[in-house]
């Protein structure tokens, strides 16, 4: 990174509402901006142009990416979230945005950090530590963290809060709903005022520290029989509601591994999607934020790292249940138990099955031959997904047809397709039917073990 990246990777926080409505006003200003003029283009050369067309141009694009990545918080929080929750399912170009937002995170200036550490710290804070390492060793939405040692050697993770980002959340989320209103991306009957409360109740919770605390400590419990699991242990004396302070744990980006042998990949990914097994049908609680960045890699020993555990939530049991029924009907390679279940469930609404009923039909028969082939499944190969999203888009354009699962549903399909993501991107094979098999009564006959 040149000094130059690392200047323009230095923006203060926007605080309060008012700063935060501005910065929204300008996106906008800047999309509307970039919509005439695309439409202009196109009216010019004799084309009709849509919403979408004038919308998602590499301009508004790059718009979008910058101004969210740079207020941070929910608005950029929502992006990261519609990029895992459905995967190669988005149009390209929204893709493209969801993309940039999991990747591009800005850090607070260095006057801006000591503002904050000393309101939580106290102004004397510094002479609580040996070092205190200014450049922070990672940046999200919410926070971004720092490695410290304290003056009795303890090695740190500190975990920072940006600041006004949890008075921000409920215009924050309110702000991105009408972008999205505004862009025309979302139907006008839809009701999503249930989802957009959910989400700021969920944001809200992610923004307080001492809860997060509390959940790293219980899953420290939780996988205390597990050692193939490393959890950082949390440091009660520096945790307050705005930083979390931990034990530094070292481990290696999860996405490294690409370029490990296939063996070690498919070990890795395993002990992720077990620990999924294990969050739905054990625990009864899930940490549903399946950013890359939460998992880490120890060559050394093949263990895997578990970082943040803000978006922590109970699962209830008919949640857990209906999963499992879902999950027994695709693996035993019924299509009418499938359809059922994932109606019963909220997956998918009666009106979407009674008028598209063949291209739903025509969905879970390609998700049952893909995973009732007999070799391991290959995450890699992504020659379903074309045909997967065509029909999903058939459906789609019915807006009579438009649903919003559950919102339990929801936070559990958001850590799973978060999982998937990962494990196509490290090309994994796994016999799928073997891990279920240990959680799930079904028949495994003719299936290998991993």
């Amino acid at each position: 990174m040149t000094d130059r990246d690392r200047k323009n990777n230095n923006r203060a926080v926007p605080q309060g509402r008012l700063s935060r409505l501005g910065q929204f006003g300008r996106l906008a200003g800047g999309v509307a901006g970039g919509m005439i003029a695309e439409g202009a283009r196109r009216l010019a050369e004799g084309e009709r142009p849509s919403m979408r067309d004038m919308m998602l141009t590499p301009g508004n694009v790059a718009r979008l990416t910058d101004r969210l990545s740079h207020l941070r918080g929910a608005a950029m929080k929502l992006g990261q979230m519609i990029s895992l929750d459905a995967g190669d399912l988005l149009l390209p170009e929204l893709s493209e945005i969801m993309a940039r937002l999991r990747d591009n995170a800005h850090r607070m200036p260095p006057q801006q950090l000591q503002r904050v550490l000393a309101q939580q710290w106290g102004q004397d804070w510094r002479k609580r530590f040996l070092r205190f390492g200014a450049t922070p060793i990672a940046a999200a939405s919410i926070g971004q963290v720092h490695r410290a040692t304290t003056v009795d050697g303890r090695d740190l993770a500190i975990k920072v809060q940006y600041p006004g980002i949890r008075e921000s959340i409920d215009s924050d989320v309110d702000n991105v709903a009408t972008l999205l209103r505004l862009s025309n991306l979302l139907p006008d009957g839809l009701d999503i005022a249930p989802l957009l409360a959910e989400a700021k109740r969920q944001l809200s919770e992610e923004a307080d520290y001492l809860r997060e605390g509390r959940y790293l400590t219980l899953f420290g419990a939780l996988l205390a029989d597990a050692p193939e699991y490393v959890l950082p242990v949390l440091d009660d004396e520096f945790t307050t509601d705005q930083i979390l302070a931990m034990g530094f744990v070292a481990g290696k980006p999860i996405e490294t591994l690409v370029d490990a042998p296939q063996q070690t990949r498919d070990a890795a990914m395993h002990l992720l999607f077990r620990l999924v097994m294990r969050e739905i049908f054990e625990f009864g609680i899930i940490q549903s934020d399946p950013n890359f960045a939460n998992y880490r890699y120890q060559p050394e020993s093949g263990r895997l790292v578990l970082l943040d555990f803000g978006a922590t939530r109970p699962i209830s049991p008919e949640t857990a249940q209906a999963y499992r029924r879902l999950i027994v009907a695709v693996l035993a390679g019924d299509r009418d138990a499938v359809r059922e279940q994932a109606l019963l469930a909220g997956f998918v609404s009666a009106v979407a099955i009674s008028r598209h009923r063949d291209r739903i039909n025509a969905m879970i028969d390609l998700m049952i031959g893909t995973l009732m082939r007999p070799e391991k499944f290959d995450f890699g190969d992504r020659a379903f997904v074309e045909p997967l999203r065509n029909q999903g888009m058939d459906v789609a354009a019915d807006r009579a047809a438009w649903h919003i699962p559950p919102t339990d549903l929801l936070f559990v399909q958001r850590k799973i397709s978060g999982m998937a993501l990962l494990a196509a991107r490290l090309n994994v094979r796994m016999d799928v039917r073997a891990l279920v098999a240990e959680y799930l009564p079904i028949a495994v006959e003719g299936s290998g073990t991993y």
